[in-house]
């Protein structure tokens, strides 16, 4: 879906420029590219992969890998870091420090902010944020419509030239359910060649709603979420972007059916992606039984058979890529009534692990398959120059390092994120990021972001 161009989105480092001369070196020891092969050196100079082999040294910093595989640094592409107006639940430095720590090297930060980034000035002060703190790329998303309220498009234009060259423009937390606007917002989207993210949810058919529609809501007294919800949007959308052109994508793919309706759309060479999350790949509803609001999420926790079908497209490539919809809240927003509990759950600090436990460590999928859908593909979609790059002598040094020997226990408190409201608290993660660079400075080591 594209290729990158360096233009198109603004220079990255400018704030923060890294150090020259030896001190500019990284010599990673012993690591396993993809986790294939014997491990080897990877010495990493002024940003960019400078040599691989064996015997290799530095007069810069050396890190003993020992064994640990060698990733492309992570791409997030649906992250939400409350910066502006919920400082309280996470900013855009404990969300990019979040992002370190996951192996993140790239994120996509949605608008609904308050105020909602719908101009230029909110994209750019979440833009330099992120230059500041320098722990990963954060990337401002526009939203469609102001305010948004699903009546008036933003200025496209005006926040992709500004400062944070705004490259993807969604409404995330609410769908743009006006097919009229909708339509507009195709036409110009495909006159800038920008990215459209569509929330899959007829909200006429979700009033009220908080569980996934089955038997389980049902048991426990609760109002049902149906899947046609969501998929009749996937259905309308598929359907303008053939006939109106532009790039679209749907955010969080939940369902059996929405499975199929990719399926048809890719086979019509519509130009459509999709990603889902890793708690939709894991999680049922069947987790619903003890009513506790961290379970709560937009769209909700399917049925198995939901599960099940995602998990085998994104192995053939139906839905392109990971992302963790990451979604902090405070404690008093999650800690209530079910059905008075704000939805969403973290995500940054535990995907890869989770996503290694389900396909690699509890499948047949191997490395490479992880760097394709939580690095490649989601850099591919967006067109972001430098990450989810090849590892190879020439290359810009954004990677990430996993050690398959170092279990962990989720745990909110121990989390770099502001909030606390992990659906895993408690479980055991198979592999561990230890380290993450980004241009070649180490943003995450021994498991810690490098914070200031």
């Amino acid at each position: 879906m594209g290729t990158a161009d360096d233009s198109a989105y603004p220079a990255t480092g400018r704030l923060a420029a890294h150090p020259t001369g030896a001190a500019n070196e990284v010599l990673l020891q012993g690591v396993k590219i993809y986790g294939e092969g014997e491990p080897t050196d990877v010495l990493i100079r002024d940003g960019k992969i400078a040599e691989i082999g064996n015997g290799l040294s530095t007069d810069g910093e050396t890190l003993d890998l020992d064994g640990q595989i060698l990733l492309p640094g992570l791409v997030d592409m649906h992250v939400h870091l409350r910066e502006p107006g919920r400082e309280d639940t996470e900013t855009v430095a404990t969300g990019s420090a979040a992002a370190a720590q996951g192996g993140f090297t790239a994120v996509f930060t949605m608008a609904n902010t308050a105020p909602v980034t719908d101009n230029p000035s909110i994209a750019e002060t979440v833009w330099y944020k992120g230059q500041n703190t320098n722990l990963c790329d954060v990337h401002p998303v526009g939203s469609i419509s102001k305010n948004l309220e699903g009546s008036e498009l933003t200025e496209f234009g005006m926040m992709a030239e500004s400062d944070a060259k705004v490259r993807m423009f969604s409404d995330d937390g609410k769908c743009v359910d006006d097919p009229r606007l909708m339509r507009r917002a195709m036409e110009y989207a495909k006159g800038m060649d920008v990215l459209l993210a569509q929330h899959g949810e007829e909200p006429r058919l979700t009033e009220g709603a908080v569980a996934h529609e089955g038997e389980q809501a049902a048991k426990l007294g609760l109002t049902g979420w149906p899947r046609v919800a969501e998929e009749s949007i996937v259905a309308r959308d598929a359907i303008m972007a053939r006939d109106y052109g532009g790039r679209l994508h749907i955010c969080h793919a939940s369902t059996e059916g929405t499975v199929e309706l990719l399926k048809w759309a890719k086979a019509q060479n519509i130009p459509l992606s999709a990603e889902v999350t890793p708690h939709h790949l894991l999680l049922t509803d069947e987790r619903l039984e003890t009513y506790d609001g961290v379970n709560r999420v937009n769209p909700p926790l399917r049925e198995q058979r939901d599960v099940d079908a995602l998990r085998q497209a994104l192995i053939d490539g139906t839905v392109d890529c990971v992302a963790t919809d990451h979604a902090p809240h405070g404690s008093e927003e999650k800690c209530c009534e079910f059905d008075k509990a704000r939805p969403g759950m973290l995500g940054l600090e535990t995907s890869l692990a989770l996503i290694a436990q389900i396909f690699v460590l509890g499948g047949d999928q191997d490395w490479r398959f992880i760097a394709r859908v939580m690095s490649e593909r989601p850099a591919q979609i967006t067109k972001l120059p430098g990450h989810g790059r090849p590892i190879a002598v020439g290359e810009p040094a954004n990677l990430c390092v996993v050690d398959t020997q170092r279990s962990w226990v989720a745990t909110g408190e121990d989390m770099a994120s502001k909030s606390r409201n992990t659906p895993y608290e408690g479980m055991d993660m198979p592999v561990r990021i230890s380290t993450t660079l980004l241009r070649g400075a180490v943003t995450c080591r021994d498991g810690q972001a490098v914070t200031a």
